[in-house]
């Protein structure tokens, strides 16, 4: 998962580019990079490893000058966490210089990339995103939309995209439109990003979103819808909506907080917790879930968890070691809530096990009576192959053990999963979602490369 923004005829774009990466720092915190462009069509770039507030600074944003410009930041699923892989991704280029930026995952790069290297070609990285520049570059179609078009034709998987050829920026949606991009105006130019809390930031307003398969381009501000790619049946990915996105963005043409509150409710529908005296969030992203369970319920919302913001998500760190490490440093227990209650914690998901198993001992240690543990989305089951890090079942807790044995791994009194019907009614009737990771039905062929068998890790070491 990343996020992705470009900027056309706006004055100093790199700043704004910088700003907007801010906004979507939560969707990446490896890595982060920016590629401007100026009046004579060169380009300017910085990348660098870790956050943007501490990859940018004023010396690097002088050096970024010209009205057009794409950023990114990086969270890891295909290619390792070093600078090589950072991007955007820049090359020289029959049409000019080529910068891309690239959000969600291809499910045939390795083999793509195998042909390719076989033919001659000498990548810079093992990012699958490198492939697309490479397909492009290789084209014969007689200009830029073409070429751009013959190399989408053929990779499969996800791919929310920004490029510039020269100053002119295109933004394209795979067929299915797993990831989101948002098209916005600020004053004569214009923004596309990953949500609209980019836009928010910038002081952008909101135009539209770009539907699945859309492909368009901007030139001096002005946009124009080409052909847009073959159709495909919509899969607009639910995590986006569970975790991923901002509680203040909207996409899918959906609030996430309205769909994060009614996650809440139904999931207090399907799983009460009678005799229980408080609830609350193990935050940010279930902060709305855990407000729509005390609406639903009738129980007291509290603040149990003290989240320390200047940590990163843990889920989106590239190691294991990474995210268990931060887990104590992330939360601490407010015991004047806790203390001889019997308590509903409410998560969005359970991905590997034992993020949420220590957090149960930080509540059992301030003093909490019961604990109870509700989960807004259905146990996940399957790897994602589209833009999420979770390569294989054996690092996911609810493939391999049962609802009874993850209950007593975490050691609480009763653990309720919301189902797939509830998350996809909170989730609203505006789109067909991916909910590959819950229920195993794959929108695309996963290839033999990528697929892993069940093979299941004692409780006693279940990754988180």
């Amino acid at each position: 998962m990343c996020g992705i923004i470009g900027v056309s005829a706006l004055h100093d774009a790199a700043r704004v580019t910088y700003l907007g990466l801010y906004a979507l720092q939560h969707r990446g915190q490896e890595s982060a990079g920016i590629v401007s462009i100026d009046g004579a069509g060169q380009p300017h770039i910085h990348r660098g490893m870790g956050l943007v507030g501490e990859i940018f600074q004023e010396p690097q944003l002088k050096e970024l000058v010209g009205d057009v410009a794409v950023g990114h930041t990086r969270y890891s699923t295909a290619g390792s966490s070093v600078l090589a892989n950072a991007q955007p991704c820049l090359a020289n280029y029959r049409g000019g210089a080529l910068s891309l930026a690239h959000n969600g995952n291809l499910t045939n790069a390795v083999e793509l990339r195998r042909e390719l290297v076989e033919q001659g070609a000498i990548f810079q990285s093992s990012s699958d995103s490198e492939v697309i520049v490479h397909l492009i570059a290789r084209s014969t179609q007689p200009d830029a939309e073409g070429q751009i078009r013959e190399a989408l034709s053929r990779i499969e998987g996800a791919y929310s995209l920004v490029i510039t050829i020269g100053r002119t920026l295109y933004a394209i949606v795979d067929p299915r439109g797993f990831r989101p991009l948002v098209v916005g105006r600020l004053g004569d130019g214009i923004i596309i990003a990953s949500e609209t809390c980019a836009l928010d930031l910038v002081g952008a307003t909101l135009v539209r979103e770009l539907k699945p398969g859309e492909f368009v381009r901007v030139s001096n501000g002005v946009v124009k819808n080409l052909t847009p790619l073959a159709e495909a049946p919509v899969s607009r990915c639910v995590f986006e909506l569970v975790y991923f996105a901002r509680p203040d963005s909207t996409i899918f043409g959906e609030s996430v907080d309205r769909v994060r509150r009614e996650l809440g409710r139904q999931l207090a529908l399907e799983h009460p917790a009678p005799g229980a005296q408080v609830v609350f969030s193990v935050p940010d992203s279930s902060n709305a879930m855990a407000l729509g369970f005390a609406e639903q319920s009738g129980l007291k919302l509290e603040h149990g968890l003290i989240r320390n913001h200047y940590v990163g998500r843990t889920f989106i760190n590239p190691t294991q070691a990474l995210r268990v490490a931060k887990v104590k440093i992330k939360f601490n227990p407010v015991r004047e809530v806790i203390a001889g209650r019997s308590v509903v914690v409410v998560d969005d998901s359970l991905v590997r096990g034992t993020t949420s198993k220590g957090l149960v001992q930080m509540i059992r240690a301030a003093g909490a009576r019961e604990v109870h543990l509700r989960l807004a989305s259905p146990p996940i089951t399957g790897p994602c192959h589209y833009g999420i890090d979770t390569p294989t079942e054996e690092e996911l807790i609810a493939a391999t053990h049962s609802r009874e044995e993850i209950r007593e791994f975490l050691g609480v009194e009763s653990l309720g999963y919301l189902s797939l019907e509830g998350m996809l009614r909170a989730a609203g009737t505006k789109n067909a979602f991916c909910h590959a990771c819950f229920s195993g039905q794959y929108p695309i062929p996963v290839p033999r490369s990528e697929r892993r068998g069940r093979t299941p890790l004692p409780l006693a070491t279940a990754p988180t």
